[in-house]
């Protein structure tokens, strides 16, 4: 008999890294948008994501449709607890979206939907790691439902992981243009990327230190025995990532920083699992809780099998056939 509820947990816990891994660049290059001065570098840096960025936000919409489709009372809970860092984050990606299309076609109010850009990238990165850090803390759960107050989710605790996700999307987006572009801009990056490499690391020590003492759970899970035999791979598997980023930014590779940052990202995301397995809604709501039906999940997951090869099929073309450097002469026009 398969487990259905733990099943769909994975394919939502996917959906979202993938989310992160795709979308965590275009959005770095949004928040790195006001450090490069001249046009042909702003329009360089929009181009080199402007095939794929509206693709990469197909998995933030299979995230959170699984999480109403599968795990309804999950997201009874956790909507009204995050209700304000989520609506301000879509509102932030909607004046991205319409920035990408108009700042094309005006010279006057090219500055407008510049900042607008650059507005939405930040808040967008921002209120998902606020979320993020509400949810890592805990949510008050009453019966089957919310229980909290309108401003649980703001703490020093969920700031520091909203601060924390912008400026290791920042490192994303620098690590993205070290790959796709070159001359000028890709010097200026390599030389941006180093210390954005070094505060993000900084970041993930600092929240990885704060999390244990959110929940005791958490502690548990990281550093009693025999779950300490796993967890302690996550601190090696980042250090090795760390090293092969800084290598990859002095020693003048191109991929390999983003590889590497990317892999920072993975195993970040592999260590918030291990604090949050087997729950769904930390600290008291678990999978098989939060789970519909058997017979729901039985039925979404054939359409789920059929259409996520499907999804990752064109996005892997998309990226194919717009590999390797950008044109500074072609545009998005």
């Amino acid at each position: 008999m398969l487990d259905l509820p733990t099943i769909w947990a994975g394919i939502i816990a996917f959906a979202v890294l993938t989310y992160v891994v795709l979308d965590g660049f275009d959005l770095g290059i949004g928040i790195l948008f006001p450090f490069a001065k001249a046009k042909k570098d702003r329009d360089v840096m929009m181009n080199s994501v402007a095939p794929v960025w509206d693709g990469n936000e197909t998995w933030l919409v299979m995230g959170g449709g699984g999480l109403f489709a599968v795990f309804p009372v999950a997201y009874a809970i956790v909507m009204p607890a995050l209700y304000m860092p989520i609506i301000v984050m879509l509102l932030a990606l909607v004046f991205r979206g319409v920035a990408f299309e108009y700042r094309w076609r005006t010279e006057r109010w090219r500055g407008v939907w510049d900042a607008a850009f650059i507005g939405g990238s930040t808040v967008a990165a921002f209120c998902q790691g606020v979320a993020l850090g509400g949810l890592v803390q805990g949510i008050e759960v009453v019966d089957r439902a919310y229980a909290g107050g309108w401003w649980d989710w703001l703490s020093p605790f969920s700031i520091l992981t909203g601060f924390a996700l912008v400026v290791g999307y920042a490192l994303l987006g620098a690590t993205w243009l070290v790959m796709k572009t070159e001359g000028d801009l890709q010097a200026a990056m390599r030389a941006r990327a180093l210390p954005l490499g070094v505060a993000t690391f900084a970041l993930i020590g600092l929240v990885s230190l704060w999390t244990p003492f959110q929940d005791p759970a958490y502690f548990q899970r990281w550093f009693t025995f025999p779950a300490i035999l796993y967890s302690g791979v996550v601190p090696v598997l980042l250090a090795f990532a760390g090293y092969m980023l800084y290598r990859g930014l002095t020693s003048g590779r191109d991929v390999m920083p983003f590889l590497a940052s990317q892999s920072v990202f993975v195993i970040s995301f592999i260590g918030i699992g291990i604090s949050f397995y087997p729950d769904m809604v930390p600290p008291s709501v678990t999978i098989h809780q939060a789970a519909a039906p058997d017979e729901s999940l039985a039925f979404a997951l054939v359409g789920t099998v059929i259409l996520v090869p499907m999804i990752l099929a064109y996005t892997a073309y998309a990226y194919w056939v717009f590999r390797g450097k950008i044109d500074p002469d072609a545009g998005y026009h």
